[in-house]
């Protein structure tokens, strides 16, 4: 009998198992039609794209010349172009047959006016740009077609799909109806006695047989809950006092834990605000002093004096509360590194004793990729640190930039003692200052971390016969021909 049950629910789990894989094959199927459908029409509408944009930058050119903001068409637009059509063409996903000869002729006429000595006026191109917008309309045209052919093949997948699922579900319902709801819904009876927690086992007598294995487990859980219950009972009573001593612990955990953050928080924040106030404070110390020098009144040059002792009293506050902060990544933009260095330059010279002499030897038209604040926070650094070493001395702070093969240099350096030989041993470490009781050992570091951010390094040499140089090397970024 017990055989008999089993073979029978065997059966009818491999009809209902059958089922469900037809079901599948279909979805999956029309899943794959529909992907490869719209693969293609993406790549016909991308390659339609290609040559839009090929026609609006030779509009572009046609315009800024008959414009006059071009006296004549540049041979280096014109390549531009021959090689966009060159990618075009070898892309291959063009919808009319006529399409790759039609480029491929273009590119002919393109390439013999970039070899042609003469100058080459709007009026020749003028053809060119109505083949390519020829092409263009063609193109978009049989996408249009071809848009129209997926929308029907996808309409008749979506229906025949439909009348499968429909009749699949109406045959599944059936089953679970018949041999599953309805046996399931009389356990369920069963089942809700044991809600009003009543555990006596029920007789099977007269049932049907299908059901008999259900309700012998049933039986036996009802003896195995009357003996849960009771370990239940007394393992709760343990479990609430577990919990009890277990929340108390993690509420002092977070308490301590929060409060750890909320230190940290400070900290950085109290770090952050330190270390940037220090060089306007140090620009304001040495505004005092040359004002000093140049006042006659004893009484004002001893008020300066005070301001001046309580400047450096506010720098010996804020170096204790130093400490490394969040930083925020700030974009990018495309700087002119002439330009930034001479602006940076110009805040540097009030913030330097007269006696130093500050030299900007970087070529013009010498772009690079650099969040602008970041760059301008780790030049200045440099350009003060490079002071700082050079306090009692007089001299010259030079900063260089030059392209070496796939590398972009910017070097700063001065005519001061150099670097000690464990700086040159060990680099850059925070809080570990060069400039004795004067640093703070953060400069260097916000120099190092902006310049690893950016992709590069920092090299740290020493001139002869003195002289400390700061070379951050970055990557350069590769131009599209």
């Amino acid at each position: 009998m017990k055989q008999l049950i089993n073979r029978t629910i065997q059966i009818r789990g491999f009809i209902l198992i059958g089922v469900l894989i037809l079901i599948g094959t279909v979805l999956g199927r029309m899943m794959w039609n529909n992907l490869h459908y719209m693969e293609t029409l993406r790549s016909n509408m991308n390659y339609s794209r290609q040559i839009q944009q090929t026609s609006l930058e030779l509009e572009t050119v046609l315009l800024d010349t008959l414009s006059g903001e071009r006296v004549e068409i540049r041979r280096d637009d014109l390549k531009k172009l021959s090689d966009e059509i060159k990618y075009i063409t070898s892309l291959g996903h063009h919808s009319d047959e006529e399409t790759p000869k039609n480029l491929r002729w273009i590119n002919l006429i393109l390439t013999d006016f970039i070899k042609r000595n003469n100058q080459v006026t709007p009026q020749i191109l003028f053809p060119i740009l109505s083949l390519i917008n020829q092409i263009l309309n063609t193109e978009i045209a049989h996408d249009e077609l071809v848009l129209q052919e997926v929308i029907s093949k996808i309409r008749n997948e979506l229906m025949l799909a439909s009348l499968i699922i429909i009749a699949s579900l109406l045959a599944v319902k059936w089953f679970f109806q018949s041999r599953i709801f309805n046996p399931l819904q009389d356990l369920a009876e069963l089942l809700s006695s044991l809600t009003e927690e009543k555990l006596e086992p029920i007789s099977t007598y007269g049932l049907n047989p299908l059901l008999h294995p259900i309700y012998n487990s049933y039986n036996d859980m009802v003896g195995r809950l009357k003996t849960l219950e009771e370990e239940k009972h007394q393992h709760t009573l343990s479990l609430e006092k577990s919990v009890q001593n277990a929340t108390r612990t993690l509420m002092e955990q977070q308490r301590s834990l929060a409060r750890a953050e909320r230190l940290a928080a400070t900290g950085e924040l109290a770090a952050s605000i330190a270390h940037e106030l220090r060089n306007p404070l140090a620009g304001i110390q040495i505004s005092c002093s040359n004002l000093k020098k140049e006042i006659n009144n004893p009484d004002q040059a001893q008020r300066l004096g005070l301001i001046s002792n309580e400047i450096k009293r506010l720098t010996r506050l804020l170096n204790d509360l130093l400490n490394q902060a969040k930083h925020t990544p700030e974009p990018s933009t495309n700087l002119e590194l002439a330009h930034e260095v001479e602006e940076i330059l110009a805040l540097t010279r009030y913030q330097i004793p007269d006696k130093l002499e500050l030299q900007c030897n970087i070529p013009k038209n010498l772009h690079h990729q650099f969040p602008e604040d970041g760059f301008h926070q780790a030049i200045l650094n440099l350009l003060l640190n490079a002071a700082h070493a050079m306090d009692k001395i007089s001299g010259i702070i030079k900063i260089d930039a030059w392209e070496d093969k796939d590398s972009l240099c910017i070097a700063v350096c001065d005519e001061g003692p150099g670097f000690s030989k464990q700086v040159l041993e060990y680099g850059i470490r925070p809080f570990a200052s060069g400039n004795g009781q004067q640093g703070t050992g953060l400069g260097l570091a916000m120099v190092q971390r902006f310049t690893k951010e950016s992709g590069g390094y920092v090299q740290l040499t020493n001139k002869q016969p003195q002289g400390a140089c700061v070379t951050l090397i970055f990557p350069l970024i590769k131009k599209l021909a």
